[in-house]
């Protein structure tokens, strides 16, 4: 983990590319490195708005562009401000469909002086694949990113 922290660590401190591409190639890399990661992306705080909208992701095409408040795993997050770990998302209740495929997820928040202003997204297409380890790799990394924001 330390070297795929280093190497996400290279890509945000990037001087060459902006913000957007900074975020895709985070989202590549990951998707690369982790193979239980199939949908890797951001969302983000939509103006005033409550409600998420999808930024850079990789993975396949997803209708959710625009998660209200409250809605999905994401739209929990955005409420909760806590990092949110589904095992089987076929046991969660409010859980919004994006794939068949799709049998677990990460959601973890990310905060810009003390507000949650967007999360990373990841599903997987293997039940409870995600160890603490991603956890503490996902937090680390949206702490990272909060500071390019």
């Amino acid at each position: 983990m330390s070297e795929l922290k280093k190497r996400l660590s290279s890509i945000l401190e990037s001087p060459k590319h902006n913000t957007e591409e900074k975020l895709e190639k985070v989202c590549h890399l990951l998707d690369q490195e982790i193979s239980y990661f199939n949908w890797t992306g951001f969302y983000f705080k939509n103006g005033d708005k409550e409600e998420l909208i999808l930024g850079p992701y990789v993975g396949a095409p997803t209708d959710h562009t625009i998660i209200p408040y409250g809605k999905g795993i994401c739209g929990q997050v955005a409420v909760s401000n806590e990092t949110f770990v589904v095992p089987d998302v076929h046991e969660e209740s409010n859980y919004l469909s994006c794939s068949i495929d799709t049998k677990a997820e990460i959601v973890v928040p990310i905060f810009k002086d003390g507000k949650n202003i967007g999360q990373i997204d990841i599903d997987s297409h293997t039940i409870d694949p995600f160890t603490s380890e991603d956890r503490e790799l996902l937090e680390w990394l949206c702490n990272e990113v909060s500071k390019i924001l």
